[in-house]
């Protein structure tokens, strides 16, 4: 049995793919090592998982994560994953190598996230080749939902989103000011924090200018500071995973087609062409 994992910041989809082929998919709470440690991971990972999940029979654990961006935090997720699932050979990688293997498999191209945060490669089918730092929520990840939403909180803060926006915020979340500063600077995750508001962009129907106006300046950034830096960006297509990217895909084909690039596969989630990746690897090697 092998086990497929992919964890963004907020939620880590996990597919269990048993020896004769069938699947048993379920979620936990995402894993960032930066927000996250060992002992942490460890006791969500007991208090999560299934109880029926066969655990001891696991033999291989791909975990692919939210912010595993070098050997240090990969550790943080792998000694909570060694420890957790004893008997199983564990593999820990970037969420940004998840993206490009559920886009692209084997083929060579350029892949990025959008979901609570950002990431951008160029893959050359078997790993990343190039890749420019997103900054994680304070420095950069533009595009990203926790980047929209940072937008929308700083609007509504400062007085200049529109009225019935604004109302529409009020009677939706009941958050002073006070309260949102309290949350971003004193409070755990405060990433997932100003990522959830992106949902309320999406649903906005007091205001479309507004909101759209909103999440295609996010883009614009998107564009402007990450992908545009690639050596011959034009060449290839765009292709993204991520929710940000598939709830405001029209918005994110209109600011690519601006900058050049042909759209290619967007997706919510990689974890489906990730475990058929894996799969199809499996069958290789046995």
């Amino acid at each position: 049995m092998i086990l497929i994992a992919d964890g963004g910041s907020t939620k880590t989809s996990w597919t269990l793919i048993q020896d004769d082929g069938k699947k048993i998919m379920f979620h936990t709470e995402g894993y960032n090592p930066y927000f996250s440690d060992t002992d942490y991971i460890y006791d969500s990972l007991k208090k999560n998982t299934p109880s029926d999940l066969p655990v001891s029979k696991i033999k291989e654990v791909h975990y692919y994560g939210a912010g595993v961006h070098n050997e240090e935090k990969a550790e943080i997720v792998a000694k909570a994953m060694r420890n957790f699932f004893q008997n199983a050979k564990i593999a820990v990688d970037h969420d940004l190598m998840a993206a490009a293997r559920a886009l692209l498999g084997n083929k060579r191209g350029f892949a990025a996230i959008l979901g609570t945060g950002t990431n951008t490669c160029i893959y050359d089918g078997e790993g990343i080749e190039m890749s420019i730092d997103s900054l994680a929520y304070i420095l950069g990840d533009e595009g990203s939902g926790c980047y929209i939403g940072k937008k929308l909180l700083a609007d509504y803060i400062r007085g200049y989103m529109p009225k019935a926006v604004r109302d529409s915020f009020w009677e939706t979340f009941k958050l002073t000011p006070d309260d949102i500063l309290e949350a971003v600077y004193t409070k755990p995750l405060p990433n997932r924090f100003c990522a959830s508001f992106s949902k309320f962009v999406y649903d906005i129907t007091a205001n479309l200018e507004y909101s759209r106006n909103l999440v295609k300046s996010s883009f614009e950034d998107f564009f402007k500071n990450l992908v545009s830096h690639y050596p011959n960006y034009k060449d290839y297509e765009f292709n993204c995973i991520g929710s940000v990217a598939y709830n405001f895909r029209n918005i994110l084909e209109e600011v690519a087609t601006e900058y050049g690039m042909k759209m290619g596969k967007i997706l919510r989630s990689p974890i489906d062409d990730l475990v058929n990746f894996h799969q199809e690897n499996y069958a290789a090697n046995k």
